[in-house]
């Protein structure tokens, strides 16, 4: 069990760090072993107590488990972490893996949409992940009832599968036999420790890693408040393709699709359409929108640009584009007080790159 990786998975682990902190303290400080040595010192100056770190035990009987269960860790700095997802902001620090890593190197297409699915629908998506996975693309999907499994056995054995649970736990119970043959035929990938049961919260998160392997993500079915379209809106933030499958406006199913084609998604009906659509984007060439900002410098900043940044936060998220602007402080310098305020615990990060002051 290498010294690093407990480092890296207590430093992930420990309450109060996301993946966008996450990424900041090892862009400052090299190696999560010296960032969790720092993280006292800026929750100081933040204002507030230091985050509690996951106890060393606790990190390597994870670790422990998860090797039993025939898993893997990937962390961020791997070489083989999958490069789109490594392309988002809030990509995750790790996921633990279940197969075969190449399919998230090949085209990957994510096909999501209603648990409560059409039986037309499930034909289509069947159906549509079947001909891609004979292109050669990966189909990515949730594992969930309705259009979720159809588009995993359509593709199998060309499929992911991300889940919002640790990579023991199977949800729904049903999918018990698919979720075992995605890990042994496809490729299973959890970003919860083994053991964690699919809570509400988790699953936009899981959204997210969907979008974010994809080069372009398929709604088929959808209600207009769905976790299908938050995953679209996801992709479409990622800059990566969003396509939707149109439907009868009878059909409260298809709202969320047709919503979507109304607003910009491309419409698709077929394979082809899909193809057409992802085929001339280079992979390499994918990269999320810029940030105005960067990794905190060496250089710690000011107690004027400390006051200065906390006077302009409040309870309302405000974009950290809109705080650069108003406070005319570098971005770096800007992020490092950001930073100091989330480990003190007294700022929340939200969709979007907002963030306010806790209540």
């Amino acid at each position: 069990m290498a010294e690093r990786d407990v480092a890296r998975l207590r430093l992930i682990r420990t309450a109060g760090i996301g993946p966008v902190t996450y990424r900041q303290l090892i862009a400052r400080f090299g190696t999560a072993a010296d960032a969790l040595a720092m993280l006292p010192t800026l929750a100081r100056r933040g204002g507030g107590a230091p985050p509690r770190v996951a106890d060393a035990a606790m990190v390597e009987r994870e670790m422990a488990a998860t090797a039993r269960l025939g898993a893997r860790y990937l962390f961020l700095d791997d070489a083989d972490y999958p490069p789109l997802l490594a392309e988002i902001d809030t990509a995750p620090p790790a996921l633990i893996v279940r197969g075969d890593l190449r399919l998230a190197g090949a085209m990957c297409v994510a096909i999501v949409g209603a648990r409560n699915a059409s039986a037309a629908a499930c034909r289509f998506a069947r159906t549509l992940a079947h001909e891609l996975a004979a292109e050669g693309a990966t189909v990515v999907s949730g594992l969930a009832r309705g259009i979720d499994t159809a588009a995993h056995v359509g593709a199998l054995p060309r499929t992911i599968g991300v889940i919002a649970s640790g990579i023991d736990v199977v949800f729904p119970p049903e999918n018990a036999g698919l979720q075992e043959q995605v890990a042994c035929d496809g490729l299973l990938v959890a970003e919860q420790p083994p053991g964690t049961q699919p809570l509400a919260r988790h699953f936009p998160s899981r959204n997210r890693i969907i979008a974010g392997l994809a080069l372009g993500t398929v709604v088929v079915e959808a209600a207009p408040r769905s976790g299908s379209l938050i995953t679209a809106r996801l992709a479409n933030e990622a800059g990566r393709e969003v396509m939707a499958v149109p439907g009868s406006p009878l059909d409260p199913r298809a709202q969320g699709c047709n919503l979507l084609i109304r607003d910009g998604a491309t419409l698709i009906q077929t394979a082809a359409d899909v193809l057409e659509q992802l085929r001339p984007i280079d992979p390499r060439s994918v990269r999320a929108p810029a940030s105005s900002y960067g990794a905190p410098p060496p250089a710690d900043a000011s107690e004027r640009e400390r006051s200065r940044i906390t006077g302009l936060l409040g309870p309302v998220p405000v974009s950290v584009d809109e705080l650069i602007r108003q406070s005319g402080i570098v971005p770096a310098i800007l992020q490092t007080v950001l930073l100091e305020l989330e480990l003190a615990g007294r700022l929340e990060r939200h969709a979007g790159g907002r963030v306010s002051l806790s209540l």
